[in-house]
């Protein structure tokens, strides 16, 4: 990218993330784009989708859930270290306004839609190694794409929740006591 591009591309980032922060996914491209000083069609060379512009809106954070899921991987209890990274990806998505909505789209885009990093995908490749451990744990049969399922639809319902972070912990718990019930002692 030349200078002047990359310049664009960083300003129309910073922008959107407080846009999608403030209104969500839904944000309007055409207020980005006179938020950032420039036409709506740089925002669209830059972001040729929706989609793409979500994704690129939460790389950072999804990385990090990424990460933390390898640092994860070690962890003595398989069980607690799949427990203690999917209540991370719940608390990133239901207290990061629009990051649940960008999970849910990863469902629905095109598969020949023009974008390089798919969160859904960034997550359940970080997130398989915890299950594959755990798996004797679990319900037989559940696999990261149904935790991943459940963890959006939970952020989903509580995201106009008057405490989204506490209202998603709790749906959580309850899920997890159906997904992998705690061994008797």
């Amino acid at each position: 990218m030349r200078a002047d591009a990359r310049r664009n591309y960083a300003l129309l980032l910073a922008v959107a993330t407080e846009a999608i922060a403030t209104e969500g996914a839904d944000a309007s491209l055409e207020q980005i784009a006179r938020t950032a000083g420039v036409g709506s069609g740089t925002v669209r060379r830059h972001f040729p989708t929706r989609h793409a512009l979500l994704e690129a809106v939460f790389r950072g954070q999804v990385d990090t859930l990424a990460t933390r899921a390898a640092g994860l991987a070690a962890h003595p209890d398989p069980r607690a270290a799949l427990l203690e990274w999917l209540a991370a990806v719940t608390s990133f998505a239901s207290t990061v306004r629009g990051l649940a909505e960008a999970l849910n789209r990863d469902h629905t885009a095109d598969p020949s839609e023009p974008h390089d990093h798919c969160a859904t995908a960034r997550l359940t490749e970080a997130g398989a190694p915890l299950v594959s451990r755990a798996a004797s744990a679990l319900t037989p049969g559940v696999t990261i794409t149904d935790l991943l399922n459940l963890v959006t639809g939970i952020a989903l319902a509580t995201e106009h929740h008057p405490d989204p972070a506490a209202e998603a912990t709790r749906l959580l718990h309850l899920t997890v006591t159906g997904v992998s019930p705690a061994p008797a002692e």
